[in-house]
């Protein structure tokens, strides 16, 4: 049994409805902090218990980005000026992470300005889910644990029991994942070959492998504007596709998202609850990685491995 005395959860603004499900799973209560706002939009955090020599574990999605981010990095701060034995930030979405390269020139590269700014503000670990790109790890020069959401996504998929499935991906660049949830469940692939526009505007695409009388699941790490995943799913059901759903970690679905998802081909959409959905779309489902985010910290606070809870 883990000593809750050892460590403590935290949980800024944004993220304590989740905060408040992991430590259900921990069993124990949410530490006491308060976040003061002035007019001007500046805010200050103070904790209101003693975190002198614990382990302290700090949950934050950095979505809305800036606001969220701020508040974390004033968390972590505090919690270095208040003897904190360890400091971990525990970020299920973690923002900025599609600036991971220069695609062109004269652009900043947000993940690691990110990187370094929760290093020099004094986190000791990172615990996060599903960067959009796997050498987000890098940029840190502290341990990051990378959890997966195909944790709680591919028993879902499995207790849907559907033939003829088929594992798609919405672009190129995910088909490192869709492929991985295709070998699981050993099941065919299908990539969509697509150009933008610009940021958020999908131009062309076109379907690479046969989706004709099959149940096309689209695999990707998060949804915003959905233009992308909604584009893909009215494409298969023309190529003959008998029904399209859609799987994603984050559920970020800014703007017309909802809209567009609702007024789809998509069966249903599926996310975890990395982020908060405030607006209700009939097809969106929301799955909570509460447990597997309480067991890591479970397993950080007594020295455990946690490669063992990785599904793939």
């Amino acid at each position: 049994m883990i000593d809750s005395n050892s460590f403590m959860v935290f949980s800024g603004t944004a993220t304590k409805y989740l905060a408040e499900r992991i430590c259900q799973s921990l069993g124990c209560p949410l530490g006491k902090l308060i976040m003061t706002k002035f007019s001007d939009g500046e805010f200050a955090v103070s904790y209101e218990q003693s975190i002198r020599g614990r382990d302290v574990f700090l949950v934050q999605s950095t979505f809305p980005n800036s606001d969220n981010l701020m508040e974390l990095l004033l968390m972590i701060d505090a919690a270095k000026r208040a003897s904190a034995k360890s400091i971990n930030a525990v970020i299920p979405y973690f923002g900025w992470a599609r600036q991971d390269r220069k695609d062109k020139p004269r652009v900043s590269i947000g993940a690691k300005l990110v990187a370094d700014l929760l290093s020099v503000a004094g986190v000791h670990r990172v615990i996060t889910m599903d960067l959009h790109a796997d050498q987000i790890q890098g940029f840190f020069d502290i341990p990051v644990d990378h959890l997966y959401a195909s944790g709680v996504i591919l028993p879902y998929l499995q207790s849907l029991k559907l033939e003829d499935l088929v594992i798609a991906s919405p672009d190129v660049g995910g088909s490192k994942r869709a492929n991985t949830y295709a070998k699981f469940l050993g099941v065919p692939l299908v990539l969509c070959n697509k150009t933008r526009a610009r940021a958020n505007v999908v131009a062309t695409m076109q379907i690479i492998g046969d989706v004709k009388d099959k149940n096309v699941v689209i695999i990707d790490d998060m949804v915003d504007t959905a233009g992308t995943i909604t584009k893909a799913a009215d494409i298969m059901i023309e190529a003959g596709a008998k029904s399209v759903r859609a799987c994603a970690s984050h559920c970020v679905m800014s703007g017309p998202a909802s809209d567009r998802v609702q007024n789809s081909s998509l069966e249903e959409i599926v996310f975890t609850d990395s982020i908060p959905y405030t607006q209700r779309c009939p097809k969106v489902k929301q799955l909570s990685v509460a447990d597997m985010f309480a067991d890591t910290i479970r397993r950080v606070v007594e020295n455990k491995s946690i490669s063992d809870q990785y599904i793939v």
